[in-house]
C-alpha cells in the first residue's frame, strides 16, 4: 500500500563544545519545497485532526460560539480558562461529566499543574487536552439521536462521519492505517501531502470561515501557556497553527494559501519548535524569538541548538 522506508532530513543539531551531541531528523514541507523524502509514507494526524473534525460543527449547524469552537479544535494546556470553558460547553449540551470518555491527565501547563497540586485537587476530564473534541463528538451524537455510550468506537456513526469528512477534506482515495489516539478515539494516518490538502481545503473555504475565525480570535484557547501553536498565532496576523503529538506542527498562511508542515521523527517538542519557527522566519511569514542556548542548571551557556536544514 505504501513504501516501507523514507529518507528524513537532519533538521536540528545540538552543539556542545566542539562536538555534535544530539540530532533530530524529520521532514519539512510547503507547497513549493520539501526537506526529506517520504515517498508517500503515512503518518498519524494525532491532534492535527481536530480542526478537520471540527468542520462537522458547521456541517451539522451546532450552536457553538467561536470560543467554544476553538476549544473543540484545541490541544489545551489545562488552565482555568480551558477548564471553565469545557464545563460551560458540557452544561450547554446537557450532559454529565461521566459521559466524557477522554480520560485523565495532569495539566500540560506547568503553572496550572503547580496550582492544582498546591490546591490539593486532582486532575479531571476537563484538564484533558482533548476534552473539546469529545464534547463536539457528543454534541453531534445528540443532534442525530445517536447512542453516546460508545461514541469512541470506530464503527460508531459519529466516528464514521468524522472519517468521511477528514477523507474528503484531505482528498484521500485509499485507506491508510487507523489506530486509537491517547484519548481513546480513532486517529487516522495519511501522507503529509494529504495533510497539507486538508488544511488548505478547510482554512481557505468560505463555508468553514467560523473555524478560521475561532483560531484567529482565540489562539490561547487553542493551546495556552508555552504552546507552539498559540505562540505562532499570537505573534502573527495571518497564520493558523496547530500542533499534534508525534512531532507534528501544521501552519497555514492565509495570505498566500500556503501550508507548512513539520514532522520531527523523535517527537522532540523543542526540535519541533526550533524547526517551525526557523522556517517561518526564513519564509518571511513571521519572526518569532525562540531559545537556542543550551545551559547548565546554573544558567551557564555551554552549547547551541541550531536548525540546519537550510
Amino acid at each position: 500500500m505504501y513504501p516501507d522506508s523514507y529518507i528524513p532530513q537532519r533538521l536540528v543539531k545540538h552543539f556542545r563544545g566542539e562536538l555534535t551531541a544530539q540530532e533530530h531528523l524529520g521532514f519539512v514541507q510547503t507547497c513549493d519545497l520539501k526537506f526529506g523524502e517520504t515517498f508517500g509514507y503515512p503518518f498519524y494526524l494525532r491532534s492535527c485532526a481536530k480542526p478537520l473534525q471540527a468542520a462537522l460543527i458547521v456541517d451539522y449547524n451546532l450552536d457553538f460560539t467561536l470560543e467554544e469552537i476553538s476549544l473543540c479544535c484545541a490541544s489545551h494546556a489545562g488552565e482555568n480558562c480551558h477548564v471553565n470553558l469545557a464545563k460551560q460547553l458540557l452544561n450547554k449540551i446537557g450532559l454529565k461529566e461521566k459521559d466524557l470518555k477522554c480520560g485523565l491527565h495532569r495539566p500540560i501547563s506547568k503553572t496550572a499543574d503547580r496550582n492544582l497540586l498546591l490546591s490539593g485537587q486532582n486532575e479531571t476530564v476537563f484538564h484533558n487536552n482533548c476534552v473539546g473534541k469529545h464534547l463536539m463528538m457528543l454534541a453531534i451524537c445528540l443532534k442525530n439521536g445517536w447512542d453516546i455510550e460508545n461514541y469512541y468506537d470506530i464503527e460508531h456513526p459519529v466516528q464514521q462521519v468524522i472519517k468521511e469528512k477528514i477523507y474528503d477534506l484531505c482528498e484521500i482515495e485509499e485507506d491508510y492505517p487507523i489506530t486509537k489516539d491517547g484519548c481513546g478515539v480513532p486517529v487516522f494516518s495519511m501522507p503529509l501531502d494529504n495533510m497539507q490538502k486538508g488544511y488548505l481545503n478547510l482554512f481557505t473555504a468560505d463555508k468553514y470561515s467560523k473555524i478560521t475565525k475561532a483560531f484567529l480570535e482565540y489562539p490561547y484557547i487553542i493551546g495556552g501557556e508555552d504552546r507552539l501553536d498559540t505562540k505562532i498565532m499570537q505573534h502573527s496576523k495571518n497564520l493558523i497553527a496547530k500542533v499534534g503529538a508525534g512531532g507534528l506542527c501544521i501552519v497555514v498562511n492565509l495570505d498566500f494559501a500556503d501550508c507548512l508542515i513539520v514532522k520531527v521523527l523523535d517527537c522532540d517538542m523543542q526540535a519541533r519548535e526550533i524547526t517551525t519557527l526557523s522556517m517561518l522566519k526564513k519564509m518571511n511569514w513571521a519572526n518569532i524569538p525562540y531559545e537556542t542556548a543550551i545551559k547548565t542548571l546554573h544558567g551557564e551557556e555551554i552549547g547551541l541548538m541550531k536548525f540546519i536544514a537550510l
